[in-house]
């Protein structure tokens, strides 16, 4: 009796830990955070920036649930219509944001108009424009081209690999969390 007790309080706590371990999981995995300006932030471009907004957007997927961190001092951050946006009219935003830190989370679909809320900062740059992926779309791996077809025959020293995108780096999170927690389930079973 001991034992099929002993048993069955083993068998509920690895199920605990199981399902535990799949919450955590789908927690971790449920959205990406992307650090709008990475390491300068969200400020008016000097012209001595390795990319605009848009070209770092555009490196990136976005998805529902994802997140846009953006950091500013004496700024604000503006979600406007694509009217606003092309014409930088900050007169009529559907959001504003003035904190200094803000966490915008995508909710849909779709695109998405960001622009500076300080006067001149739109023209000269300080927009961005988000593309979210339909969860209907599905993403073909890109292929790296060959050292060959990129170097001109100089053993491919001008090949650069392509960056992660959101979707490789929620699998790998997913997959890390999936095999520590089998790891544990097992582990807590048999030991």
């Amino acid at each position: 009796m001991a034992s099929s007790a002993a048993c069955s309080k083993a068998f509920n706590n690895a199920l605990f830990s199981a399902l535990f371990a799949t919450c955590l999981a789908a927690v971790l995995v449920s959205g990406f955070q992307f650090e709008v300006g990475e390491k300068t932030g969200w400020t008016k471009p000097t012209g001595k920036e390795p990319e605009t907004y848009n070209q770092w957007a555009a490196k990136n997927r976005f998805h529902i649930g994802d997140t846009l961190n953006f950091k500013y001092q004496n700024d604000s951050v503006l979600v406007v219509s694509s009217a606003d946006y092309l014409n930088c009219n900050t007169s009529n935003p559907i959001s504003k944001f003035e904190d200094g830190n803000t966490v915008f989370e995508f909710d849909r679909s779709g695109f998405f108009y960001f622009i500076s809320g300080q006067p001149g900062n739109c023209k000269s740059g300080q927009k961005l424009i988000v593309r979210v992926m339909h969860p209907s779309e599905v993403e073909a791996p890109e292929l790296a081209p060959s050292p060959s077809a990129a170097g001109g025959g100089d053993s491919g020293r001008d090949w650069v690999s392509p960056s992660a995108n959101s979707t490789t780096k929620i699998f790998f999170v997913s997959y890390l969390v999936t095999a520590l927690a089998g790891l544990f389930v097992f582990l807590y079973v048999f030991m």
